[in-house]
């Protein structure tokens, strides 16, 4: 692309691109550069990826014993909430904004994001919310209490701490919004010239995909959020059954969002999987146009399924079968993808660095749990796991937490770190990191799926 063809585009011009050598200091202040903008995010949510694993370490200990020996129960409560809260508001779904805010305009031959100075509010949201949410435990009642779901009427019980984490999420949902906006302005008018649609990375269809769920579906979660702010500030009765108030219709707003936000935060992932599995095995990657239309498959489905965490309640007969349905649907665009995955390393001269080990091993755990989710979208199986905790944990985690985002960072950590003799960092070896890793997830889990 020649510097006339950028002049020309009004929108990415020059005077929305950074043009000056980057030194650490930019990452310490206000910048509108998306490259800066993308560390910035990385590295704020990976303190509080660290927070959150402070919070579930915690959680554990407590867990060891049937008797109440570290915390109360108040307190327990308390991290068990925030612990979820941080690690998919402030750690997953941020952390991919700031990995595709780093790639996206790389990949598609942009100078920055269309509006440079939106997509730098939409990352300095984030910080004063994690702050805000971190500091309630500081309040006279404690922090919020009613989990990262926060149900009425269990959120209308501890006021002080549940406005805190409501205003937070508030915060944080406007942020995802602006940036969302940012994203899908960017990859449809920036691309390069000969830059099409099916000529862009999977990566940035997987971006495309998730900011389009952003964008669809997050302002259900902000307006149910503002809706039971004013039923915790201001007495109203709007979810709170005992006036009259309707607190399933808080479930509906709360999963419309919340189930799409499951595949926000795997999607990335198999993105760069596409990515990393064709550099690694010699083989172009099998199907592109399949995979690149089987992200927005998820994503269109996705929007239809929220139903499904709600089969345990006074759901109508209609509904169960309808949302049993379209959830199971869901595996028809993700077996697309692992068909794809496979069938690009097939009869392939592999190159098994760690970046390969870890993509395989991050596709494996998704089929894995990918199977445990189809199995909750039958009904009749739902009911009887729905409220064993192990089971549920187990899916989550499984196929979204550690596939989708702790081994595509350690991945990308040590594909762009390199260093000679495939030697890690602090002394450890790459492939023994990997094995430790991997094996330590799968005792996990089957361990989990024992007890359950």
């Amino acid at each position: 692309m020649t510097d006339s063809a950028i002049v020309s585009d009004p929108i990415n011009s020059p005077k929305s691109t950074q043009t000056e050598a980057i030194v650490w200091q930019d990452y310490c202040r206000f910048s509108t550069d998306h490259k800066v903008i993308g560390v910035q995010y990385i590295l704020t949510t990976f303190i509080f990826f660290l927070i959150g694993g402070l919070l579930a370490m915690l959680v554990r200990a407590e867990l060891m014993t049937p008797e109440l020996n570290l915390v109360d129960r108040p307190l327990y409560k308390a991290l068990f909430t925030l612990h979820g809260t941080v690690m998919i508001f402030l750690w997953i779904i941020p952390f991919n904004a700031g990995l595709s805010n780093y790639l996206v305009p790389l990949m598609i031959g942009a100078r920055d994001m269309a509006f440079p100075l939106l997509n730098a509010i939409s990352f300095w949201l984030i910080p004063p919310a994690g702050i805000l949410l971190i500091f309630s435990f500081l309040l006279p009642n404690g922090p919020a209490q009613a989990g990262w779901w926060s149900y009425p009427p269990v959120s209308l019980q501890a006021p002080s701490g549940q406005l805190i984490w409501i205003i937070s999420l508030i915060l944080l949902g406007i942020s995802s919004i602006l940036g969302a906006v940012n994203f899908v302005t960017t990859i449809v008018w920036l691309r390069a010239p000969g830059m099409t649609f099916f000529r862009m990375p999977v990566f940035v269809w997987s971006v495309l995909s998730i900011q389009l769920l952003q964008l669809i579906n997050l302002p259900s979660l902000t307006g149910a959020l503002i809706l039971l702010m004013f039923d915790v500030a201001f007495g109203t009765s709007i979810f709170n059954p005992a006036s009259q108030g309707d607190p399933v219709f808080y479930q509906h707003l709360f999963w419309f969002y919340s189930h799409p936000a499951v595949y926000i935060m795997a999607l990335p992932a198999f993105g760069i999987f596409a990515e990393v599995l064709p550099a690694f095995s010699r083989n172009p990657l099998f199907g592109y146009r399949s995979l690149a239309i089987a992200s927005l498959g998820i994503a269109v489905v996705s929007i239809f399924v929220w139903v499904h965490h709600m089969f345990a309640g006074a759901t109508p007969d209609w509904m169960l079968i309808t949302f049993a349905i379209t959830s199971m649907l869901v595996a028809v665009p993700t077996g697309v993808k692992a068909f794809g995955w496979t069938a690009t390393i097939w009869r392939g001269k592999l190159h098994l660095d760690t970046p390969m080990l870890f993509a395989v091993a991050g596709a494996a755990m998704f089929i894995f749990g990918g199977i445990t989710g189809v199995m909750l979208a039958a009904n009749s199986f739902d009911l009887h796991v729905n409220n064993t905790t192990f089971y549920i944990l187990t899916d989550f985690h499984g196929l979204h937490v550690l596939s989708g985002v702790i081994l595509q960072v350690i991945m990308l950590v040590r594909s762009f770190t390199p260093n000679p003799y495939n030697h890690g960092h602090f002394g450890v070896s790459s492939t023994t990191l990997f094995w430790h890793f991997v094996d330590g997830i799968w005792v996990i889990l089957f361990s989990l799926l024992y007890i359950w």
